[in-house]
């Protein structure tokens, strides 16, 4: 992503990009949903570990509380789901959220339909999720992410949104996750950006 101009594009909480939207999550998204949180292929991946959502009713309860959770949330922290700004095909979720156990580091998670891995849709959600957070008023300085040892995907994902990795800790979710990094100044180091708001 380092080779051609960001673009970003934050009015409220909405946050475009040059091939996604992303927003709050609707009441109506769960039927779109259930394909991407509903597979072992994303859940497994989770931290803190997801089953597969079960059906439609499930999945409606966990944007439910997806939603509820996003209105207690603090700016420029949030849930949002991934379209694709061409069809508006919802194909994803990504979150900027308080570690625990103390909440005082953000972490920037993505989940991504599978047959759409590979294409760099969930970095360039993760980037613009690390825009909107480091141009707020909150004052972040830096971002995280945690993958657990194996998923080579997440990694690599962590590495396009430009996070360096700082070591492995179980300090977040009492698991044994590898932790990225992306300080502020380090954001899009290696090219132009175009931030509209």
């Amino acid at each position: 992503m380092a080779d051609r101009i960001h673009r970003v594009t934050v009015e409220g909480s909405r946050i475009t990009t040059p091939r996604l939207v992303l927003r709050p999550w609707a009441p109506g998204d769960a039927e779109a949903a259930l394909p991407v949180y509903g597979v072992d292929k994303v859940s497994r991946w989770l931290a803190p570990a997801l089953e597969p959502v079960s059906d439609l009713a499930a999945m409606e309860r966990l944007i439910e509380r997806w939603m509820a959770e996003s209105a207690t949330l603090e700016p420029p922290q949030g849930r949002w789901a991934i379209s694709l700004r061409e069809t508006s095909e919802l194909i994803g979720g990504v979150a900027l959220l308080p570690l625990p156990p103390f909440g005082s580091d953000l972490e920037i998670g993505w989940q991504l339909a599978p047959d759409l891995w590979g294409q760099g849709l969930a970095a360039e959600a993760g980037h613009a999720v690390a825009h909107q957070a480091f141009e707020s008023e909150a004052g972040v300085e830096e971002l995280f992410a945690v993958v657990r040892p194996r998923n080579s995907r997440g990694a690599a994902t962590a590495r396009r949104v430009g996070m360096e990795w700082v070591g492995e800790t179980e300090k977040y979710y009492n698991l044994s996750l590898q932790v990225y990094r992306l300080r502020r100044g380090d954001l899009d180091a290696g090219g132009p950006i175009e931030i509209m708001r």
